[in-house]
């Protein structure tokens, strides 16, 4: 975020420096049908670098292996509350939380801060309609993430006697204080049809295309020019190692599928 700040002064002020630059600067906005000039100080590029710091740490969050969506839910839930405590404060004259704004805004009043919150007002009814759908399946999460603190009274009758069992065992239990959400439900089988049914649903969902531009990016960085006799199989097989490199054989139940050579002679 700095640095952008710095990039943008820098260029303010190598424009602003000297005449000859400014008035080339002028006659290239006039040629584009802009008749402002260049000001020293812009409080609009300053909230902006702001806000895009903010997406991007939220972008970051969203980036990763062994993630899945009710994870990406909490990650918006997260951020829509900021948005809601950044709204307030920004209507208070309040810029602690957009520090290149308020170096930029010393002397601003709650007034002149008060055109900054309505962008984060439109930014936060935008949030809401583009993940509206996550607060359709929002039960949904709350089961599969919490499934022994949840209430079966409030769930569908299909899964509350599922859900009774299963907090009453303390084995299982045990497994899922041990165990991640990807693979606590494998345990679960045949006893729990409606609840496994239920967490195969959330698994196959793709939260974001993360992993897709990732198996893309092996892709390319595989098939080039240069590599005329990379086959389809070759490549077919790259993609499958890049994609399970994470996950761990079971040599116990591979080594009981081998039936041991049995000599002949009796």
């Amino acid at each position: 975020m700095n640095n952008v700040m710095e990039l943008v002064v820098r260029t303010v002020n190598f424009i602003r420096s000297r005449g000859l630059n400014h008035r080339q600067f002028d006659s290239l906005l006039r040629e584009k049908d802009h008749n402002y000039g260049l000001p020293y100080h812009t409080e609009d590029l300053a909230f902006m670098v702001d806000v895009t710091e903010h997406l991007n740490n939220l972008n970051k969050m969203l980036q990763g292996h062994s993630k899945v969506v009710p994870q990406y839910y909490d990650s918006i839930c997260a951020f829509k509350l900021k948005l809601s405590l950044w709204e307030t404060q920004l209507a208070g004259g309040d810029a602690a939380q957009f520090p290149c704004l308020k170096d930029v805004c010393v002397t601003q009043h709650a007034a002149d801060m008060r055109r900054f919150k309505d962008k984060i007002t439109g930014l936060l009814r935008e949030f809401e309609q583009r993940f509206q759908i996550f607060g359709e399946l929002e039960k949904d999460f709350k089961v599969f993430c919490s499934p022994f603190s949840v209430n079966g009274s409030d769930l569908p009758v299909n899964i509350q006697l599922e859900i009774i069992d299963l907090q009453c065992d303390s084995d299982l239990k045990g497994k899922f204080a041990a165990a991640g959400l990807d693979t606590f439900y494998q345990h679960l089988l045949p006893g729990y049809p409606s609840l496994t049914a239920l967490a195969a649903k959330v698994l196959c969902m793709f939260g974001i295309t993360y992993l897709c531009e990732q198996v893309f990016s092996v892709m390319n960085i595989n098939k080039t020019k240069l590599r005329s006799r990379l086959t389809h199989k070759h490549l077919n097989d790259i993609l499958k190692l890049a994609a399970t490199q994470d996950v761990m054989p079971n040599i116990d139940a591979l080594v009981k599928a081998k039936r041991c050579q049995v000599s002949g002679v009796k």
